[in-house]
């Protein structure tokens, strides 16, 4: 998503009422400024090159805040290592997460079909959806052709040296 196109998170917090100490506000202007997914343990080592005194509870508590404000989502990424949990700035428009099992890389997927799939589901159903997850796991298209070009590669060398011994 672009970050025009994203929530003034400092400003919505204001907004609502919620003393933003400095802390706080490196937090949130770290999560607002991220191009990618973070988890806590990316917040916090990233939080404290602008500010030392920042600890763990800190971070903690501001993404509870955020997310109990649903200004930011928490993606529950299982099957990729390390924390699996990560956060962005909630989207105005729903989309899929594409994760990547070999380098851990989320990619964002949007399209007409999944607003259609969660109309159909809201339509039919009566529920008023608010929150709609779905997540993709496979290689994204740098890995996908790294293993393909490695599994090639044997069969390309073995060709070669049978036409040589022939």
């Amino acid at each position: 998503m672009e970050r025009s196109q994203r929530r003034l998170l400092l400003d919505e917090v204001a907004a609502k009422g919620f003393r933003l100490t400095s802390q706080r506000k490196t937090l949130i202007q770290i999560i607002q400024q991220s191009r990618q997914h973070v988890d806590a343990a990316t917040l916090l080592e990233l939080a404290r090159k602008r500010d030392p005194r920042i600890n763990r509870a800190t971070v903690y508590r501001t993404l509870d805040l955020l997310k109990k404000l649903q200004l930011v989502d928490e993606l529950d990424l299982m099957h990729l290592t390390g924390e699996k949990h990560y956060y962005e700035v909630r989207p105005d428009r729903q989309h899929v997460h594409l994760a990547c099992c070999r380098c851990g890389r989320i990619m964002e997927f949007s399209s007409e079909t999944f607003d259609q799939l969660q109309s159909e589901i809201a339509a039919q159903t009566g529920f008023e959806i608010q929150v709609a997850r779905l997540e993709v796991g496979g290689n994204c298209p740098a890995c996908a052709e790294a293993m393909h070009s490695a599994t090639s590669a044997p069969e390309e060398g073995k060709d070669a040296l049978k036409s040589s011994v022939d």
